[in-house]
């Protein structure tokens, strides 16, 4: 189960960028000054995204320890 560790090693470190993509994008919107329901707006958007990064990266830790235990 070798290529399942690693395949879920890459899903994790997919799922992390995303992450990352997430933080970068909400500093990004603080630094354009919205303001009120903009912000909102713009934040709504990004947890959505970053929901799924975290589960996509979730999903690649299960991964990783499903293979580490069948290995």
């Amino acid at each position: 189960m070798h290529w399942l560790v690693i395949i879920g090693a890459i899903v994790t470190l997919l799922g992390v960028g995303g992450l990352l993509r997430c933080v970068q994008l909400a500093l990004a919107a603080r630094r354009e000054g919205l303001e009120g329901e903009a912000l909102q707006a713009r934040f709504r958007r990004l947890t959505l995204g970053n929901t799924i990064a975290l589960g996509i990266s979730a999903l690649g830790l299960m991964m990783v320890i499903t293979g580490l235990l069948l290995a």
